[in-house]
């Protein structure tokens, strides 16, 4: 299984590619590997992050799609209703913009440094944007 870093600020992670489920998605996300981008706390999402990335086309559409990610998934929204976005659940969430609820592919979930999920989100609440880093880390 393939698997990928994740850097919120100080905070690390490591999450499993979900291939068999969104292989269209993660193929997708691969080829944008280094990415960095900052993150910003949700609006309308409850306990999770989001990266806005506005009117970028990722060609995609909806595989392994929901609106109520589980904290420690990351998802990729392509776009239509509201911008795309990559958003990525510290706690309860429900994912929804301006534009009322959204399904995102979900395509990655943490399975290292759970534990510092809650951490991570009050972090970028309270103190604002961090820069977040995608890198792979190949198979394990």
């Amino acid at each position: 299984m393939r698997h990928l870093a994740l850097d919120v600020g100080s905070f690390h992670f490591v999450a499993r590619l979900e291939e068999a489920a969104a292989p269209k998605t993660c193929a997708a996300f691969l080829e944008l590997l280094p990415f960095s981008n900052q993150v910003i706390h949700s609006r309308w999402s409850g306990e999770a992050v989001w990266v806005p990335l506005g009117e970028f086309d990722t060609g995609l559409g909806f595989e392994n799609h929901t609106n109520h990610p589980s904290r420690g998934d990351v998802l990729l929204y392509p776009g239509g209703f509201s911008e795309t976005e990559i958003l990525f659940a510290y706690g309860s969430s429900s994912f929804a913009s301006k534009m009322g609820q959204l399904a995102g592919n979900h395509f990655l979930t943490v399975v290292e440094g759970a534990e510092q999920l809650m951490e991570m989100g009050q972090t970028v609440l309270w103190k604002g944007a961090q820069w977040i880093r995608f890198t792979d880390l190949g198979e394990r």
